[in-house]
Formats: structure tokens, sequence, C-alpha cells
């Protein structure tokens, strides 16, 4: 009979990846705290003006800056859940709580952007006076408000690359608030009421550019794809170059949350079992080399025996 063998390995995996696709780091919550405030507060005022001034930039922005308090809500949220001990119910915790977050952060923003941009649709065919100086105004305080924020993560942002994505992410908000207040500036000059709706648009282009790649990701994410930067021919290859190790089957590689992936997979070695000291390297090995932290593998040693999960089709 075959010998069955799983090892797992527990270690810290290093942070890498865009933003809000990793555990955020203690020193940071404080951070993440301040920016959700300071963003939802400002969405609410830039909603309230938008509408009082009939600015479909400003509310599009709005949109876009809710999409960013999602974003660092769910990083965070997703980041505590993630923490919280196995259950006999949940074996895994609560680490996909990422991946949820990620989609569903997707799906809102999409939505939102849908419906702004129909209406900037509308009134680039009828358009309305917009009230230029209070378009100016409050979107200086977005950029104000961004900067700030960016601010909060920049010291972070060289060791962690999620930490980075914030500071990116935050600063380059406030380079499009920056390109609301010129055009408040150029209605009140030119008095081109058609510029609200068109800014608006584009506003709405470059969100969709940016979800459209998170939303992909996170339902590939969601089905268990394997994740991005991993080509599962090199990890083939690198397990078959293994002192003793035949063939192997039944590789599947997988995220267990957006941080953290996982792989199971069956070694033929009719050498015999090479034990527990050579799985713990192995182990070690594919998280060093392919980021894989968390790796089960099931040794066989007797070729007469047919593994049923052997041929590729079967799952």
């Amino acid at each position: 009979m075959a010998e069955h063998d799983h090892h797992h390995d527990h270690g810290h995996e290093p942070h890498h990846g865009a933003a809000g696709h990793h555990h955020v780091p203690a020193s940071f919550g404080k951070a993440f705290a301040i920016g959700i405030a300071l963003n939802l507060a400002y969405v609410v005022g830039e909603a309230f003006y938008g509408i009082i001034a009939h600015s479909l930039a400003l509310l599009a922005d709005a949109g876009h800056n809710l999409g960013d308090v999602l974003g660092l809500a769910g990083a965070w949220l997703a980041s505590v859940l993630g923490q919280r001990r196995p259950s006999g119910r949940y074996t895994y915790g609560l680490r996909r709580s990422s991946i949820l977050a990620a989609l569903g952060n997707a799906i809102v923003l999409l939505v939102v952007t849908g419906g702004i941009a129909w209406e900037g649709i509308r009134r680039l065919i009828n358009p309305e006076p917009v009230g230029g100086l209070i378009i100016m105004v409050v979107a200086a305080v977005g950029i104000l408000v961004n900067g700030l924020t960016a601010l909060l993560f920049m010291s972070g942002r060289k060791g962690d690359l999620n930490i980075k994505g914030a500071f990116l992410h935050m600063a380059s908000d406030a380079l499009v608030a920056l390109g609301v207040v010129l055009a408040g500036a150029v209605m009140m000059w030119r008095g081109w009421p058609w510029l609200d709706p068109a800014i608006s648009l584009v506003i709405s282009v470059v969100i969709v550019a940016g979800t459209w790649s998170l939303l992909r990701d996170s339902v590939n994410l969601a089905l268990d794809a394997v994740p991005p930067g991993i080509k599962p021919g090199d990890v083939t290859a690198f397990l078959k170059q293994q002192r003793g190790v035949a063939a192997i089957h039944d590789l599947h590689i997988w995220p267990m949350s957006t941080t953290e992936t996982a792989l199971t997979c069956h070694c033929l070695m009719p050498g015999g079992h090479p034990g527990d000291e050579f799985l713990v390297h192995l182990a070690h090995d594919l998280q060093e080399r392919f980021n894989i932290g968390h790796a089960t593998i099931q040794v066989e040693v007797n070729e007469q025996i047919a593994c049923k999960l052997e041929p590729d089709h079967v799952v």
C-alpha cells in the first residue's frame, strides 16, 4: 500500500502585490482608520456639493472616492478576519474574505460608474449650467484630503507593496482632483457647461480601466485559479527535479486568500519514503521560490498500485 505523508508549512509569507490584496501591518492600522475617515467625510461633502452645483464631475469623483473608501475598508476588514483562528467549520479560518472584499469592491464601483456615465452622456446632449467656483473649491479640498492620506502611507511604501499600492492610489486621486479643479477654472473662464459631463466621462473611463483588472483578478481568485506570478509548469518542473521523485500527479495550486497560496500534489518515489526532513526542505523551497506558503505533499512509493487521481482529467 502506498505510504502517505502530509506536510504543512505555516511560515510567514512576505507581503507582495497590489493594494487591497494583503494583510495590513498593525503599525498601519491607524493610518487606514484615518484615511477611511477622511475620505468618507470628503465623499459625503463632495456628493452634497456636486448636487448643489449640478456638477457631474464632482459626483463622478465622489463615486471614485467611494471606491477608495470601500477598498481601504475592505482590505483592513479582510486583514482582521484573515487573522482569525481556524474553527471546526472554517478550517482555513476566514482568509478568503479578502477575495470577497476585492470582488465586492469591483462590482460596486462598476455599478456606480455605469450610472454616472449614463447621466454624463445625457448631459452632453442637454448641457446644464454648473457652479464652476464650487467645483474648484470642493476639488481643491479633495487634493488636500487625498494628499494627506497618501502621506500616511509614504513611510511604508518601500517595505510593503500593499502600502505602496495605497500610497500610489491616493496620490493618483489627488491628480484626478487637480484635473477637476482645472476643469472648473476653464468653465468659469470660457463658460463651457459641456466640459463638466465630459470630465465625468473621462473619470468614468479611468475608474473602469482600473476596476476591470480588479474584477478579473478577484473572479479568478474566487474560482481557485492559480495566483498571478506563479507558473504551474515551473512548479511541476521543480518538483520533478527533486531527488527520488519519479513522477508527480494531482497537482493543485490555489489562493487561500489574496496573500496566501496553497499547493497539494502526489509525488511518486519508488526508492522509498524520503523522511520528514526532505518534506520540510521541499516546503521551504516552494515558499522561497514560488511564494507558496501552505504545501501538502503526498508520497507514494509503490508504482504497481495505481492512484485514482493520477489522470490529469481527474480532480
